[in-house]
């Protein structure tokens, strides 16, 4: 079993823009959150998007690579796991639930996380409510909404 040492474990599922998962990272570097990449990326790592997006943010962030889902799941046996979904028509993302070291996993920008994870992991499913008329926010937007949430519920923002 691993120690968990970030605030909180953001966790991208087949990222496939570059500009975001750069945002992303910035976004973890910003936060002392611990970035993994999980599956075939639409990108190199060494993309010059991906770099641009992060600015000179890079060295700052952790960032891990893993094969799948349960390799990464595999190597955090005790991790709580939450699953955000456009998909999801309940369980707002908003209610005191976040504990640190929780893993925020986020789908692909096109397809989102696959159904049979998300029917799997029913009780650990998450939505970001949208009332106006749009399908989705963009990642890297879902992203800084969830996981500031979390860094608030767990007063870790003042830090």
């Amino acid at each position: 079993m691993r120690t968990m040492t970030a605030r909180f474990n953001i966790v991208l599922v087949e990222p496939e823009i570059p500009p975001n998962t750069g945002n992303i990272a910035r976004l973890c570097a910003a936060t002392g959150s611990r970035l993994h990449l999980v599956g075939t990326l639409g990108f190199s790592i060494d993309d010059r998007h991906l770099k641009r997006a992060g600015l000179d943010y890079w060295d700052k962030v952790e960032v891990r690579q893993w094969g799948s889902l349960e390799e990464l799941q595999d190597a955090f046996p005790d991790g709580r796991f939450w699953y955000l979904s456009t998909k999801v028509a309940h369980n707002c993302y908003g209610p005191e639930i976040y504990r640190p070291g929780d893993f925020l996993v986020f789908g692909k920008e096109t397809a989102g996380l696959p159904d049979a994870l998300l029917a799997a992991n029913a009780a650990r499913c998450l939505t970001i409510p949208m009332p106006g008329k749009v399908r989705s926010l963009n990642l890297s937007n879902a992203v800084a909404v969830v996981l500031y949430e979390a860094l608030r519920q767990t007063g870790q923002l003042h830090e």
